[in-house]
């Protein structure tokens, strides 16, 4: 199994093929952003990458983040978990003023 490395928060083994999303709100149990429910709508679901920044990126991931014009991070709810990554979880509930991180996201990328 894959290591989730949550930088400030711990290192955890995520189910080989887990969205990055769901392992950062099951494993890692934090209050990761998702307010369009994990579609590459919103952003709202960044991180920064510190080691292990996956080398393919959706279409979907890719089209937003130049729509918006964003470098250095990535869609959480676009990401496999397939290898050893550590993260900076960047968008949280905790902060935000939103009343709930958004609808759980499925468990395939869509």
């Amino acid at each position: 199994m894959p290591q989730l490395t949550v930088e400030g928060v711990g290192t955890f083994e995520v189910p080989t093929g887990k969205r990055l999303v769901l392992a950062l709100m099951d494993e890692a149990k934090i209050d990761q952003l998702h307010a369009c429910g994990g579609n590459a709508q919103c952003t709202t679901c960044r991180v920064e990458f510190v080691s292990g920044e996956p080398t393919t990126m959706t279409d979907a991931e890719r089209n937003v983040l130049s729509a918006r014009g964003l470098t250095g991070v990535r869609l959480s709810c676009q990401i496999l978990c397939d290898h050893d990554m550590t993260v900076r979880a960047i968008s949280r509930l905790a902060g935000s003023g939103r009343v709930d991180a958004g609808p759980r996201p499925t468990d395939t990328i869509p």
